[in-house]
């Protein structure tokens, strides 16, 4: 039998960069990710343009995305999930610098 595991558990520390771990690949299909963030942010001038559908989950920590079409930041708390779909150019404008900041990603095209 697998043992159960815990997505807020294992951590990696505190690192310059966030840390992206795949947990789930469903055959070139989708892909479930966790990323951890420890006060990062999108680089100034950045947007993500993805090919890919997105939803995410933040399970931890906080987080400010903004998307290219609205003129305000969307303040992200633990238990906020969206949908970013392909081509909806967003940044992130923060994430908590004081403790880690765990989202939950699923791509799929």
């Amino acid at each position: 039998m697998d043992r159960s595991e815990n997505l807020l558990h294992d951590l990696p520390p505190a690192l310059p960069d966030e840390v992206t771990d795949v947990l789930l690949r469903g055959a070139g299909r989708f892909r479930l990710e966790r990323i951890v963030s420890h006060g990062q942010a999108s680089p100034p001038g950045f947007w993500y343009d993805q090919d890919e559908h997105e939803w995410i989950l933040l399970a931890e920590g906080g987080a400010g995305l903004r998307f290219k079409d609205e003129p305000a930041v969307r303040e992200l708390h633990p238990g906020d999930h969206l949908l970013i779909p392909a081509h909806r150019r967003h940044r992130v404008e923060w994430t908590a610098p004081d403790k880690a900041t765990i989202w939950l990603a699923l791509f799929w095209q």
